[in-house]
């Protein structure tokens, strides 16, 4: 198997375990946010227009934010921004009030762990 092969295949399961990751959180979340350069799950945002005088800016802050990037070590963050020029999409995936269809447990269940209780001290 050459270098190419490998690195392929690399690739290949980051953004397999990426999409498993995104199927098994997407529950957790009220919104979906959709930009030219990324894809957002979030529980609250705020969208803000900036005019310029030849295209709109858009200014994006989330928070309790999930992001779609294989590379990234921890895709959870607590808040994030963005600022764009391009199309901004925001889907609303629960109601308000509606609380997350899941629990930590089935959340681990779905990525395939197992919740252990290593964080309890004796």
């Amino acid at each position: 198997m050459s270098n190419l092969d490998e690195l392929d295949e690399y690739e290949a399961e980051l953004e397999l375990r990426l999409k498993r990751e995104y199927a098994a959180v997407f529950g957790l979340f009220r919104y979906c946010i959709v930009t030219q350069d990324s894809t957002y799950l979030c529980n609250k945002h705020e969208l803000r227009v900036l005019p310029q005088t030849s295209y709109p800016f858009f200014h994006l802050t989330m928070d309790d934010v999930w992001v779609w990037d294989k590379n990234r070590p921890s895709r959870m963050i607590p808040r994030a921004e963005v600022y764009t020029s391009s199309d901004v999409t925001i889907e609303e995936l629960r109601g308000e009030g509606e609380g997350p269809a899941l629990t930590p447990e089935a959340l681990a269940e779905k990525l395939g762990e197992t919740l252990t209780g290593e964080d309890d001290i004796s």
